[in-house]
């Protein structure tokens, strides 16, 4: 029987930086990295080039080496007051946070990234935009954005995935984890379906696209976890005109609205100038709306998307958030075919339903080709189209024209997080050597602090 001293489930930026900074501490760890999607060479997806999801099992937009949020854009958000991208400062601490959060980040820069961040100059067009924000009710949370790009992004987890090999991690693809091997409230190892492996340590990263199956294994093994967080929402595309004056500023503006009429909070999010919407697959059939875009310029379109995301967190006795929003994407899926949905704005607003023909002469043209013209009014629920209809309205003082009859939503996007998983302070769950990173265990919302959870858990362990 062969033992390892970590086996790290799943390949996303979580797991990624747990090997790496492991590593760099024992330069003779055995490590094991389980993931269920392909290596990153062999992510490859079909409708990049012939339009047409072929639906591909498992999807190689949300799983494989490097996970979901890398592969479709790959965005580090740089704010060291923890207020983008998930609660990991709850765990470390402002010091410790912004610590990893230069040393994670150089990490990116030393393996290809761009060094221009975007949104941290304070100039005169930075502070009317501020202004208006203000002047709308938005709150606009200052954030620097590093932009890897579609293309970048696969460059640099290349490399990260070829230096993690050569350094002796041992790495499975196309390998799900079907069982943990607990005995005694002790992790031992992990089952799949060929064989058993074994390990001291057993780390869990299996990201937003895991986050259905980790529930499962939590239920089934009595691993504690409390209610979360879904995000349900739209993708929002309009011609990049309309957005030009911030995105040059920020590139990637976060921002918030509490709505007016339930004091719901909306945010922005995955903000794509001059890129493309896309359609990413979860549970194998669910299609749903997602965002990218390119830094090479010959790749850019004239249009800009970014989501509209409603955070709902449920109380008891409610304890299924995550199929809440699964069901509200069948219903998208059901009336479109396994499609995405799009409707004009105009057509949304007045609540009837866009036809192909009045998309077809519509000012702005989807990215998302095989979008489905439909009536997003018989998906969302009334309580979320009202507060995606004031943030759009919200926005449009911002950026005139933004709520113009032409601009796109697409539906449903949906960020589906694990009901978080309580865990100690070196993130360690209930069952003893059993440890959870990242999106999948509700503690990360983004790339860059599920990287740097990889880089805290293994300093963590370090230190202890």
């Amino acid at each position: 029987m062969k033992k390892y001293d970590f086996i790290i489930v799943g390949a996303g930026p979580s797991g990624i930086f747990t090997a790496f900074e492991l590593l760099k501490n024992e330069k003779n760890l055995k490590i094991l990295m389980i993931e269920k999607g392909r290596s990153i060479k062999k992510r490859i997806c079909p409708k990049r080039t012939n339009h047409s999801c072929v639906n591909c099992v498992p999807c190689n937009i949300t799983t494989g080496f490097s996970g979901a949020g890398a592969f479709s854009d790959g965005k580090l958000s740089i704010n060291e007051h923890g207020e983008v991208g998930g609660n990991l400062i709850d765990y470390l601490g402002k010091k410790e946070f912004g610590e990893i959060l230069k040393y994670t980040d150089d990490i990116y820069i030393n393996f290809g990234a761009d060094q221009k961040v975007y949104g941290l100059e304070r100039n005169g067009e930075s502070e009317l935009i501020r202004k208006r924000a203000i002047e709308c009710n938005l709150k606009l949370i200052e954030s620097g954005v590093r932009h890897l790009g579609t293309e970048k992004a696969f460059e640099i987890y290349t490399k990260l995935q070829e230096y993690l090999t050569e350094k002796g991690v041992e790495i499975l693809f196309e390998t799900p984890v079907t069982e943990f091997i607990i005995e005694e409230n002790i992790a031992k190892g992990v089952e799949t379906k060929d064989s058993k492996y074994y390990a001291d340590k057993i780390v869990v990263s299996a990201g937003r696209e895991g986050c259905s199956w980790l529930n499962h294994m939590c239920s089934k093994n009595k691993i504690k976890t409390e209610s979360g967080v879904v995000d349900i929402g739209v993708r929002v595309e309009c011609d990049s005109t309309i957005t030009q004056k911030v995105d040059e500023v920020s590139y990637e503006s976060k921002l918030i609205n509490y709505t007016k009429t339930f004091d719901d909070k909306v945010r922005t999010f995955c903000w794509n100038p001059r890129g493309e919407v896309s359609e990413e697959r979860y549970d194998k059939n669910l299609a749903l709306a997602n965002g990218h875009s390119y830094k090479d310029e010959k790749l850019k379109t004239h249009n800009t998307n970014l989501a509209l995301l409603v955070s709902k967190k449920f109380t008891e006795p409610f304890k299924t958030p995550i199929e809440y929003g699964r069901h509200i994407a069948r219903l998208a899926n059901m009336l479109s075919g396994g499609k995405v949905l799009v409707q004009t704005y105009g057509d949304f607003k007045r609540g009837r339903r866009t036809t192909q023909q009045r998309l077809d002469r519509n000012n702005t043209q989807p990215t998302l080709k095989d979008a489905v013209a439909g009536d997003l009014s018989l998906v969302l629920p009334y309580r979320i189209m009202l507060d995606i209809k004031e943030t759009i309205e919200a926005l449009d003082h911002l950026m005139p024209g933004f709520a113009g009859d032409g601009t796109l939503i697409y539906g449903v996007e949906v960020k589906f997080y694990s009901n978080k998983i309580k865990l100690s302070k070196n993130f360690e769950t209930s069952i003893k050597n059993l440890y959870a990173l990242g999106d999948g265990a509700g503690i990360t919302r983004g790339l860059m602090q599920a990287s740097m959870n990889g880089v805290a858990f293994a300093r963590n362990l370090k230190s202890n």
